[in-house]
């Protein structure tokens, strides 16, 4: 009877080094595709991490800003209106207006004046709107052109570290330095992204009122009734 020899090929070849050696390679791959399936992993979370941050950052004012100063930076006024309300802005402003417009009167505002500064400045509101707009415009690309223009993604990283931003539920003050001065704008949450609704710049205020004083009786229109001129004139007779 004949012997037959069973040879097992998928057995390890050679003596137990060579098959210490098959182990340690299997071992090896398990530890290369936990390894890749860990970076995987973490791949996946970033990129899921990535895109609710970015998403997030969309509704937060600081981004409201950069659109705006992109806008600025491009001249695309249309995308420049979308972020601002100006008839809140104008109503916010009138106040200021109004009290710049008595105080350039100094002495020499009288009842009579004041009446009429009251009277004319809600007349003023259309008009005082497009001046408010083309102010608050010239201001943001003002502070867009201390650096030449950037591309988006980089006043995305920048914009907040340019401007303050405090946030009290749906509205938002911010804060910018501009040459030798500070302006702030007040932001109110307008779906999920935001508005500037009011703009207070001491700057843009006196250019305003010089708009104004046109529709205001002439400063050197004195009242001859005004008692402050009869007080004085009292005073230089004792003398």
């Amino acid at each position: 009877m004949r012997k037959r020899i069973v040879i097992d090929l998928d057995a390890p070849q050679g003596g137990p080094a060579a098959r210490a050696r098959v182990g340690k390679r299997g071992r090896w791959r398990r530890i290369l595709a936990l390894f890749m399936g860990v970076v995987l992993v973490v791949i996946l979370a970033a990129i899921v991490g990535g895109f609710f941050g970015w998403r997030y950052y969309q509704s937060t004012p600081a981004y409201t800003l950069t659109l705006m100063i992109d806008a600025a930076q491009r001249n695309d006024l249309a995308e420049f209106q979308k972020r601002i309300d100006d008839d809140e802005i104008a109503k916010n402003m009138l106040a200021s207006v109004s009290q710049k417009a008595a105080g350039r009167y100094g002495f020499a505002l009288t009842s009579s004046i004041q009446q009429r500064i009251d009277t004319v400045m809600p007349n003023l509101l259309p008009g005082l709107k497009q001046t408010i707009q083309d102010e608050v415009v010239k201001e943001i690309k003002e502070f867009a052109s201390k650096s030449e223009p950037r591309p988006f993604i980089f006043l995305v990283v920048t914009v907040p570290s340019l401007v303050k931003v405090t946030k009290d539920g749906d509205t938002a003050k911010a804060t910018a330095a501009l040459k030798d001065r500070m302006i702030e704008l007040t932001m109110r949450r307008d779906a999920d992204r935001w508005k500037v609704i009011d703009f207070k710049d001491d700057v843009v205020v006196q250019r305003v009122v010089d708009s104004v004083m046109k529709d205001l009786p002439p400063i050197g229109s004195i009242d001859a009734n005004s008692p402050l001129l009869k007080k004085s004139a009292r005073g230089k007779r004792r003398r």
